[in-house]
């Protein structure tokens, strides 16, 4: 089995790529740092014995997208599992203080990633007959809150773009899963706020938040379903979390 992971150099695409590797599957990890997709390789390979594939190249890119699949060896084209993990949120401006670059580089990479993934891989499923695309959403793809704005749009976008994988894909036995974290503490915070690490840290003060390794429990489990079973969207949130703000902390 091969699952084939993107965003793989932190976060939840790290966690994902270390269970499914625990579990014997081989994996194509890709990301844009080529020092972490080695390392994490060299760990994968060592600890489980298990082949691994590294694919350095920006989602954001269509060219760099197609020139990495059409790159990939005979012998790993037949990916039974996409993981479209590769995503961001970028500054917490209110729209009419909005940053042009921070909305490209979400839609850019929130959206068109996905779909240039999407476009290059699902014809390899068709072909083989089979296949399960696994998209990261968020809560925020559910409700908005106040200066998400862009980053919920994007969000909202993999949402409907789940939905209508599901029926584009259906004839060809192709299954289709969301899963929508909420409050998860990775790098995601840091790179929000560009880099404010207290900033970040005060968001998840007083709460258990989600792990990485929840979101990679949840990709797993859904993509272990019998083949007869899609599970079509998993929303998952901390224990402290009702919705995208409405959070009970600690001594608060």
């Amino acid at each position: 089995m091969i699952v084939f992971i993107t965003g793989a150099t932190a976060g939840f695409g790290k966690a994902t790529a270390q269970l499914f590797a625990r579990n014997k599957y081989n994996v194509i990890i890709t990301g844009r740092r080529r020092e972490r997709l080695e390392a994490l390789a060299a760990e994968l390979h060592a600890n489980h014995q298990i082949e691994v594939l590294t694919l350095c190249f920006d989602v954001r890119h269509s060219d760099e997208v197609k020139k990495a699949i059409d790159s990939i060896p005979e012998k790993w084209r037949a990916i039974d599992i996409l993981v479209n993990n590769a995503g961001l949120a970028v500054g917490v401006n209110p729209i009419q203080e909005g940053v042009i670059d921070d909305w490209d580089r979400m839609i850019d990479t929130n959206v068109k990633g996905l779909l240039y993934m999407t476009r290059n891989i699902a014809p390899l499923m068709i072909g083989n007959g089979k296949g399960h695309i696994i998209n990261i959403g968020s809560i925020a793809g559910k409700e908005v809150y106040a200066n998400g704005n862009v980053y919920c749009a994007s969000k909202y976008a993999v949402d409907a773009l789940n939905k209508s994988m599901r029926i584009d894909l259906l004839p060809y036995g192709i299954r289709v899963t969301s899963i929508s974290p909420g409050l998860a503490e990775t790098e995601f915070s840091i790179v929000r706020f560009k880099g404010d690490a207290e900033r970040a840290k005060n968001v998840y003060k007083g709460i258990d938040p989600l792990t990485a390794v929840d979101i990679a429990d949840a990709i797993y489990w859904a993509a272990t379903r019998p083949a007869h079973v899609n599970i079509l969207d998993i929303v998952m949130t901390a224990g402290a979390q009702a919705n995208t703000t409405t959070f009970i902390r600690k001594n608060a």
